[in-house]
């Protein structure tokens, strides 16, 4: 095992047990038996360091988002991803905490591809006209919604008795970004222009048509995701 290895395994070892969501890079440093300035060499600093062992922790969850082949139902794998990630929070709570902690000046990479892929979640379901938002936004209220979500019942749980509150939140969150198989928007519903804009979008993201430049795809997407914006 070489010294990089040996600090991350000492790190991840240390935030498992510790009381709150950190670690003292003299303790690793002791648990790992090496010197401060092999840790400063290798990670930079503290928060370079602690968005490794995010990465490290999260990449077991990653790894099986990104083996998950998709359903016929993209909604129904939003579902599925709310709940996956409900769950890793709960099973691995300073893992967690730490992914969002403040101290990392940068979101390690765990973050910005668990976003990446529930953005291409959301790019299926407004192709297939189910989608009320751009994805982009409904990418945003999801995250913030299910990492908000965590947090409070990792900080207070005693205020979440419900066993049921996250899958209720789960779909009233869901429900108020996506419409039913089959629905069909009455002519002049003050939503058919932005869910046609939003499929139109996605669609045309997905086909990656080569009738129009790129400079002409961007600008048609930015009037598409105007309109779908409502």
């Amino acid at each position: 095992m070489d010294a990089r290895e040996k600090i991350l395994e000492a790190a991840t070892e240390l935030l498992a047990k510790a009381p709150v969501a950190d670690v003292s890079t003299r303790a690793v440093c002791e648990a790992a038996g090496v010197g401060a300035p092999m840790l400063y060499r290798l990670f930079g600093d503290k928060a370079g360091l602690l968005a490794a062992v995010v990465d490290r922790g999260f990449e077991e969850y990653l790894a099986s988002k990104r083996a998950a082949r998709p359903s016929d139902d993209p909604v129904a794998d939003l579902r599925s991803g709310w709940d996956n990630h409900m769950r890793f929070a709960l099973e691995h709570p300073n893992h967690y905490r730490l992914m969002y902690s403040p101290e990392l000046t940068a979101p390690p990479a765990a973050v910005q591809e668990a976003h990446a892929l529930l953005h291409g979640i959301l790019e299926r379901c407004a192709a297939a006209g189910r989608l009320t938002v751009p994805p982009a936004l409904a990418t945003q209220m999801i995250m913030s919604a299910n990492v908000g979500a965590a947090l409070s019942m990792l900080t207070r749980p005693e205020q979440y008795p419900d066993p049921q509150f996250s899958e209720r939140l789960r779909d009233s969150v869901l429900d108020s970004l996506t419409r039913p198989v089959g629905t069909r928007e009455p002519e002049g519903g003050d939503s058919a222009v932005p869910v046609a804009a939003a499929t139109l979008a996605a669609r045309l993201r997905a086909a990656q048509s080569q009738v129009f430049t790129p400079a002409e795809s961007a600008l048609l997407e930015q009037w598409l995701d105007k309109l779908s914006a409502g």
